[in-house]
């Protein structure tokens, strides 16, 4: 059957059928769907015919349901606003049919299968939700019959989609009576009994619903009974239906399509908390798990997948969890309660069953084992296992039902129920953590790159809640393994091909390729196997020597030598079936094609030179030279993997470590993957302590503003805003809603700094709500200036000070930054995001000394822009310090990184003990008081210090302003700073400028003293660690550094109390966990007092290569995103200040207010317009270049060359009319198409000293968080409009330019998407074809933006007419006669590169090397 077939998921049917290929704009005018688009719904429509409901069952008939639910036909009706026009706007709970209602949820599936958002349109009817999910209710269950499988298929994943979107209000309230404690009405009597008895609190709640009930009236009470019978009633329909699938035979895909599905429904209601409650017990309770077990499909090969999806659903309903109060169960706990189950089972079988004696005496750990169970229960006579399972109340009891079980099923039932269960962090720590070639290629667990959206995986989803710590890190733990996973096949594969393996006539595999990142085994030995530790049953330890011949190019040979220590390999055994010279064909499964037998990974200690030993690394000794070409790594196994191997072997399997002939390693950037899970594993067995705090709104439970600093117990009352505000007027701009208070009524006191108390906050104790009300309302602030002390005589001892004027909103974040608790900052394009962090890190650094502040990005580039303007405040660099690689591009001198910081203060004590000498000789003191730190501390202590002291009693008694300059005892020493020292006209302040001197001398020895440490530390990785645990105060490091070196940070005591996140919305769930893990706790508490996120969750999350868990798994979604969606309060910036307010219009509209500063209006170039062009942004629409728009040379490579020429011919115009080639980048939606830009760019312009390179090319998703005054943006698509639908990178690509966008699109295609409406509106309101001004000149420009240019505009057609022009403009600036040309051909034919288009002009020799070049 062509079913069972394509539901055998072979490798190459999912290669054909998940590359889904989008119509194209041709394929959509010629459609009959766009026939009626036209007609009825299309929002660009002159005329609509009025509304026909027939229309909706035709198109529902003939298009959905005929076509099956094509892609294609959906994507089509999607994307001509189907829904949002016409099904939504005419759906009336009352009389819509039943194909109204599946259409609507064919939609939304499309919709969400798209990532686009699905819940939109019911902004304009909310109310009419309801009876929407009412009517699809019904046709699930009640109306069974009524439609085929596929349209079950169908409603069952609008379901899955609403229980995933529980964040919308109108959703949520429709879910909650489905999961509600009333459903246990359907429970048996007795089993509701004793689910009331183990929770007496219930009782109460279920007689006042059915009170409520009770008194409704007949409507309410069909309404509640379809709620609370639903899922019952669902469960069952669902087994009816896996009962009647036979062992054998035909099996449609539709139907275990609509099984898979079912359980992916199941599992996603049973991983929340909320949905799970009630629930778990009405699955127990139907002994659903058990059906599914025993049913036939899980026998069939078709049912893999089904099988695998049935392991995820036993683990969530056994989870390790208290369903009713939500905490997580301790191993102790787990145990008691197995106890406690199997001893209530062994009181019954006592009491009423004599024929289980044995049962009722024996100890527990002999009958809770399967084989003991079945041993006994089998003895048990049919009647009296019905009678048993009845008693436990896990079936009706006889009288009370006619169904008849099989005997089989009561026994697994009282199995499922009674087995002991191998503990959940067991199998963690059992697990490998490399991938074998049983999970590489498996493509249930580890999908092909074209995922297309449309097939259930078994595979975990990262939804807004989690169940429990283990849970989140578990979720985590397998996604990060199998994206990794992912990449390991890829690399492996390109390997193995490389390699070329053939099999020889005695069925030896032999290797006639080369590969640079894998080479054939010679020797491989397991030398040490170390016994198990007690109580672990795998072994310590397991290494072995891998040798291979490396006689290959020098430049390979080098990076195979240069492999460290903890690198990952791969151990991979081929026996090749083919014989040399046979062609492989990619769209066959790979594995079996190449004999790919078996993969096992391993971590390297070492290489060994000719002795045998390690080579050790970092070692004073130069590397030994070789006198062969052979090669040994020695390296760990994993140790569960051999055991399992190990295991296997007794049971006759092959030794798999006998086997392996070629060796594959990766790139070491990409190599990182074994540490990352080693971490989240360590965590999932270490007390990991999220602060109680923020413990409840991490999991995404409980009120969402509750770790908000407004909400926090710790909340601090006054506040020192050190150098924030800018003057006594900025501050009271920056508190509008609250009355000023001044501590002084002496106005030129009020002067900044500031500290601010904040007066009448609220009570967060248990207080009546008026109270809080009257608070609220009457806000205050006392402002208290202050003078900051006199730090020396010279202008290095000045402090630094903030100029940036921040913005009332800014203040709020920064405030909320320097409070304790959670703060969300979520910073549009051009917000000031890095600056609001900087004066974060700046003031928690002056108000909270004895605390530590950890600085984590996502990107180095991110890191070092932070850091350089941390650099610039008054924040002393000996308590700055830079983990990780990156530091190297500071655009500084000093060095912040770990061995620069110990250099910088070895040199620094150096400089200070020769300021001791100096000190020592101004007073006229004998011997060596500056040998060392300590001797240094006598003489502050003995000489200094009773100096002063004696010198101040004297001032205090005379106070006369000149004893202050004639007594002071270090002017010798002060002799190098300005002169005169003191000014002898006041006594205070001269006594002010003594004292400054003072501290000057006292900060010597303060830095010495802490420098002491390192006098005694004599080892450079001492020191380090020294300064990382105790000097540093403010530390930063990327989030893959984090979790590469958590185990070495926790291991050394490293402690911190805020931490500080900047790129946010770009960083990985887990990856932002971990960087809140990196410290034990204190007494099982976490000192961590402050998480400040900022980010922006309408820019592009991070990168996930594999479409299906981006798709899927929602692997793509950040910690910051998941909060801002659960509805943590978040302070969102207002005012951008990057970007001119034309250009900011084209983004603003995506964010709840986003205004301009005032110099975007004030400062001369954003005053003037852009030379040279008509407008400062334009959408140019661009036309097929000889017939062809895009192409696809491979899959999902983009191009256009028509835009390719076309924008690099705007930017040679814009270079020969005078613009810096700095302030100009070119950005693209796809790399094939930036690689296209790049060689045009080098053809033309690259070695030409009058155009040269501009800025950069790249694609919009690697220019996020950059931005250039001049940005040419190419949208490359023609047939449809691709991953541009995302519409947060549409925001990245509209806001990367400050002074002028110009956009070279196909207008027809983009114009007609709802997603990029807003945007393309706008843009639309000017001409598309390019206007320039090719007689203004950027150097000598004064022309304003809203002034008509005196010169007459050109309007250009095409990218022809462009290209010609430029070349004119060009002959004529260098006077040097070129032929009338124009841009290059491409030809749409592959093999026919060089084909030239005889009608237009001859092209030069360099235009036609050119084209060549392009195309290849």
């Amino acid at each position: 059957m062509k079913g069972s077939q394509e539901r055998g998921r072979k490798p190459s049917q999912i290669f054909k059928k998940g590359h889904v290929v989008a119509p194209t704009v041709q394929q959509i005018q010629n459609d009959v769907l766009t026939e009626y688009a036209i007609k009825y719904w299309a929002p660009r429509s002159s005329e609509r015919a009025p509304y026909d409901p027939e229309v909706i069952e035709k198109i529902y008939k003939e298009e959905m349901l005929g076509s099956k639910f094509s892609i294609k036909r959906m994507m089509l009706l999607e994307f001509s606003q189907y829904l949002e026009e016409y099904l939504w706007p005419h759906y009336d709970p009352q009389n819509a049919s039943i194909y109204h209602v599946i259409s609507i949820a064919v939609m939304v599936n499309e919709k969400v299968r798209e990532r686009v958002q699905a819940w939109e349109f019911l902004r304009d009817r909310p109310d009419s939700f309801r009876g929407l999910f009412r009517q699809i209710m019904d046709i699930a269950t009640d109306d069974w019959e009524k439609v085929t499988i596929k349209e079950q298929t169908v409603l069952l994943m609008f379901l899955i989609h609403c229980f995933n979107s529980l964040e919308k209000d109108i959703i949520r309230r429709e879910i909650q009576g489905l999961v509600s404690i009333a459903i246990w009405t359907c429970l048996i009597p007795g089993r509701l009994e004793q689910e009331i008895q183990r929770n007496p609190k219930y009782k109460k709640r279920l007689n006042s619903i059915q009170k409520a009930y009770t008194k409704a009236d007949n409507e309410t009470q069909r309404i509640l009974n379809k709620e609370r019978n639903f899922l019952w009633k669902s469960m069952h329909n669902f087994l009816d239906v896996l009962n009647k699938i036979s062992k054998s035979g035909p099996i449609s895909a539709d139907l275990i399509q609509y099984c898979e599905r079912y359980l992916e429904f199941i599992i996603d209601i049973e991983a929340a908390m909320p949905t799970r409650r009630f629930f778990n017990t009405l699955l127990d309770s139907c002994g659903f798990v058990v059906n599914c077990q025993l049913s036939s499909l899980i026998q069939r090969e078709e049912g893999r997948l089904f099988g695998q999806l049935l392991e995820m659903l036993k683990f969530y309903a056994a989870f390790e969890i208290n369903d009713h109060t939500g905490t997580a169960l301790s191993y102790h706990e787990i145990t008691d309660t197995h106890y406690d189950r199997i001893t209530a089972l062994q009181r019954v079988a006592f009491k009423h069953f004599p024929e289980l004696r044995d049962v009722a005496l024996n100890n527990v750990a002999s009958i809770d084992t399967r084989d003991s169970m079945i041993k006994h229960l089998n003895d048990l006579s049919y009647e009296k296992l019905h009678e048993l399972t009845a008693y436990l109340n896990l079936v009706p009891r006889v009288d009370d039902t006619d169904k008849k079980y099989e005997k089989n099923y009561l026994i697994e039932l009282l199995i499922y129920k009674y087995e002991r269960r191998l503990s959940q962090l067991d199998a963690i720590n059992d697990m490998p953590l490399y991938p074998t070639e049983e999970i590489l290629w498996d493509e249930n667990i580890v999908p092909s790159e074209y995922y297309s959206g449309t097939d259930c995986l078994a595979l975990p989803k990262l939804n807004l809640q989690f169940l429990t710590l283990h849970d989140y890190l578990l979720r985590n733990f397998n996604l990060f393994r199998l994206e990794s996973t992912y990449e390991i096949r890829e690399d492996i594969e390109d390997g193995v091909s490389r390699m070329k393996p053939w099999s020889t006539e005695d069925n030896m595999t032999q290797f006639s390729g080369w590969a640079r990142m894998a080479q054939p085994i010679v020797a491989f030995t397991i030398i040490e196997v170390i016994k198990p530790n007690i109580g672990e049953n795998r072994p310590a330890r397991v290494r072995a020597d891998v040798s291979v011949n490396l006689n290959i190019r020098k430049e390979v040979k080098r990076e195979w030598e240069g492999l460290k220590k903890h690198d990952v390999m791969f151990l991979v055994t081929i026996r090749a079936t083919a014989g040399p010279g046979q062609k492989y064909d990619k769209m066959k499964p790979f594995k079996a094609q190449y004999g790919v037998e078996y993969v096992r990974g391993c971590e390297i200690e070492g290489m060994l030179d000719e002795q045998g030993k390690v080579i050790e690394e970092g070692g004073f000794e130069a590397k030994p030279d070789f006198k062969s070409d052979g090669r040994t790594f020695r390296v760990w196994l994993d140790t569960n993997q051999y055991q399992q191997d190990i295991a296997n072997t007794v049971h006759g399997a092959e030794d798999v470590y006998e086997t392996f002939n070629l060796l594959v390693r990766r790139k070491p950037k990409e190599n990182n993957f074994k540490a990352v899970l080693d971490t989240i594993r360590n965590l999932m067995n270490t007390e990991c302590v999220v602060p109680d705090w923020l413990h409840d709104v991490f999991l995404g439970y409980g009120n969402p503003a509750a770790a908000n600093y407004t909400n926090m117990p710790t909340q601090i009352n006054m506040l020192d805003f050190n150098d924030t505000f800018l003057t006594s007027d900025h501050l009271h701009d920056s508190f509008p809603d609250y009355k000023i208070q001044w501590s002084t009524e002496d106005c030129s006191k009020h002067v900044p700094p500031f500290r601010l108390t904040f007066l009448n906050l609220p009570n967060h104790g248990k207080k009546r709500k008026i109270d809080v009300e009257e608070n609220t309302s009457c806000k205050e602030i006392l402002v208290e200036p202050y003078v900051i002390e006199n730090r020396g005589p010279y202008p290095s001892s000045q402090p630094k000070r903030n100029c940036i004027p921040f913005t009332p909103v800014q203040i709020e974040a920064i405030r909320s930054g320097m409070q304790p608790g959670l703060t969300l900052v979520v910073g549009p394009p051009g917000t000031g995001k890095t600056d609001v962090a900087v004066q974060i890190v700046s003031n928690l650094y002056h108000n909270f000394p004895d605390q530590r502040t950890l600085i984590v990005t996502h990107s180095n580039q991110a890191l070092n822009q932070l850091f350089e303007k941390i650099i610039a405040l008054d924040i002393d660099e000996r308590h700055l310090l830079r983990l990780g690689h990156g530091e190297e591009s500071l655009e500084t001198e000093k060095d912040f990184s770990r061995y620069g910081r110990v250099n910088y203060i070895l040199e620094r004590r150096l400089q200070l003990l020769n300021e001791v000498a100096r000190l020592q000789e101004s007073i006229g003191i004998h011997g060596d008081v500056s040998y060392s730190c300590e001797t240094a501390g006598h003489f502050f202590h003995y000489q200094i210090l009773s100096r002063w002291e004696e010198y101040v009693n004297r001032i205090e008694a005379v106070k006369d302003v000149k004893a202050v300059a004639e007594q002071f005892p270090f002017t010798k020493f002060f002799d190098d700073a300005e002169q005169p020292l003191f000014t002898g006209k006041s006594f205070i302040r001269d006594l002010d400028i003594a004292e400054g001197c003072f501290r000057h001398i006292k900060k010597i020895f303060t830095e010495l003293e802490e420098f002491r440490a390192f006098e005694l530390l004599r080892n450079g990785v001492d020191r380090s660690n020294y300064l990382l645990i105790k000097e540093a105060r403010i530390v930063a490091m990327t989030c893959t550094h984090a979790a590469l070196k958590r185990h070495d940070l926790v291991k050394l005591g490293f402690k911190y109390d805020n931490v500080l996140m900047e790129e946010a919305g770009q960083i990985l769930e887990i990856e932002t966990f971990i960087p809140l893990m990196l410290q034990n706790p204190e007494d099982g508490q976490s000192r961590l007092k402050r998480v400040v996120l900022i980010g922006d969750h309408h820019q592009l999350p991070p990168v996930i290569k594999n479409m299906a868990f981006q798709k899927f798994s929602n692997m793509e979604q950040p910690l910051f995103t998941r909060f801002v969606k659960l509805g943590v309060p978040t302070v969102d910036l207002d005012a951008q200040g990057r970007a001119r307010g034309s250009l900011c219009k084209l983004y603003s509209w995506r964010y709840k207010r986003l205004e301009n500063l005032s110099h975007t209006a004030a400062w001369p170039e954003f005053q003037l317009g852009n030379p040279g062009f008509q407008f400062d942004y334009q959408v140019i629409d661009v036309g097929d270049f000889q017939g062809v728009g895009e192409s696809e040379p491979n899959p999902h490579f983009f191009q256009n060359l028509a835009e390719a020429e076309y924008i690099v011919a705007v930017y040679m115009y814009m270079r020969l009319i005078g613009y810096p080639k700095e302030s100009i980048s070119i950005l693209t939606t796809y790399n094939g198409q930036k690689h296209l830009i790049r060689d045009v760019v080098n053809m033309r312009c690259a070695d030409n000293p009058l155009i040269g390179k501009p800025h950069k090319i790249t694609t919009v998703d690697r220019f996020q968080g950059q931005q250039n005054n001049y940005i040419l943006l190419s949208l490359v698509r023609t047939k449809a409009v691709g991953h541009l639908r995302d519409v947060r990178r549409l925001i990245v690509a509209m806001s990367r330019a400050r002074l002028g966008l110009y956009v070279f699109a196909r207008t027809s295609l983009f114009q007609n998407c709802y997603e990029l409406s807003p945007a393309f509106n706008i843009l639309l309101q000017r001409p598309t074809k390019l206007q320039i001004l090719p007689k203004e000149n950027w150097h000598n420009f004064s022309r304003k933006l809203d002034e008509k240019s005196e010169d007459e505009f050109v309007i250009i057609d095409d990218m022809p007419q462009m290209t010609h022009y430029v070349y004119q403009l060009y002959s004529a600036q260098t006077n040097i006669e070129y032929p009338n040309e124009t841009a290059t051909s491409y030809s749409s034919d592959n093999g026919n590169d060089d084909v030239t288009n005889t009608d237009k002009p001859t092209q030069s020799d360099a235009e036609t090397k050119m084209e060549v070049d392009v195309k290849k």
